[in-house]
């Protein structure tokens, strides 16, 4: 029986990466989605690549960082599964190495009930193009997990988890139901559960 079911947040529970989204708006997206993408592929260290990426989008106004991710595109079932989930008594987290401003905003609409993720640091009122946070490196999700199931006495085959890139294969080493959810290869082979396609109801309909 799964007690605790997990999530990413970029390209699972939105359809896109937030970060992706902001150097649009600077003109630079080409140029940040190509590390985004090699990084999800799992060919840059993760750490290293969202230094390199915040780091491009210093002297972004954080008004529209907030307006952005204010109007992001939830993914297609994201509402239905997570209320599912909840009615099934399991508690819904999300973990993102993206960053606090999608995630928290997200989880009043979405409904998961904690949010872990990354802050970028503004100074008068601009992106200095510095990050800390929850979820800085490869190994972060996997850490966080195991935390959270010792504080509340989930085991790992209690536990699901669902994500699409490299950077999720941390959370999948301690999980007993793994979702790759329109997934990278590299996670992929970590997997139990497949789903391909851009509707997060599968999940439901594939795991109970």
């Amino acid at each position: 029986m799964i007690k605790l079911c997990v999530f990413d947040f970029d390209s699972t529970l939105m359809d896109g990466e937030t970060i992706d989204f902001f150097a649009e708006a600077l003109g630079i997206g080409e140029q940040v989605s190509e590390i985004t993408e090699r990084a999800m592929n799992g060919e840059l260290d993760f750490f290293e690549s969202l230094q390199q990426r915040v780091g491009l989008l210093k002297g972004l106004e954080f008004g529209l960082v907030e307006e952005i991710c204010q109007n992001l595109p939830y993914m297609n079932g994201a509402v239905e599964t997570i209320a599912e989930l909840k009615k099934r008594g399991i508690k819904v987290v999300c973990f993102s190495g993206g960053f606090r401003t999608a995630t928290s905003y997200a989880k009043n609409i979405l409904g998961y009930d904690a949010d872990f993720s990354n802050v970028l640091h503004a100074k008068n009122g601009k992106l200095t193009g510095l990050v800390g946070g929850d979820m800085m490196f490869d190994f972060s999700k996997g850490d966080m997990l195991v935390r959270l199931q010792g504080l509340f006495g989930i085991s790992e085959a209690e536990t699901m988890v669902v994500g699409d890139g490299a950077n999720d294969r941390s959370m999948f080493a301690h999980a007993g139901t793994r979702v790759a959810f329109c997934a990278k290869e590299i996670l992929k082979k970590e997997a139990n559960v497949i789903v391909e396609t851009k509707d997060l109801t599968q999940i439901i309909t594939k795991v109970f």
